[in-house]
């Protein structure tokens, strides 16, 4: 009799830690659905800058027959706003009528 009871003391600790792994295993996949979730709205969020930028630019030329001289001249006149805490916008332009470089970096942040 003694042995039956071991037996399901011993299955009873093999249920606890396969229920450990099982819940670790969910909270791992919990966090990494998130970060692809947080990855790809970052891609999102950085596409609409970059179109909501040109669009300006070219509006600007458009209305104005030169391209915008800096960026500050964009936001202030054609309303383009961005989060300046998560991406540096670098604008150069190179005169009044050739299209400006400018580039866009997301700054490191972790969720």
């Amino acid at each position: 009799m003694a042995r039956r009871f071991s037996r399901k003391k011993h299955f009873k600790i093999q249920s606890i830690y396969l229920g450990m792994v099982i819940f670790a295993l969910f909270i791992v996949i919990f966090l990494f659905g998130i970060r692809i979730m947080y990855n790809s709205n970052s891609e999102r969020q950085e596409e609409a800058l970059r179109s909501a930028l040109e669009r300006d630019i070219m509006h600007c030329y458009s209305l104005e027959g030169f391209y915008p001289p800096s960026l500050e001249y964009i936001q202030e006149h054609y309303g383009l706003t961005y989060d300046s805490s998560s991406y540096i916008v670098d604008y150069q332009p190179i005169g009044n009528n050739i299209y400006p470089n400018y580039t866009i970096i997301r700054k490191r942040s972790n969720p």
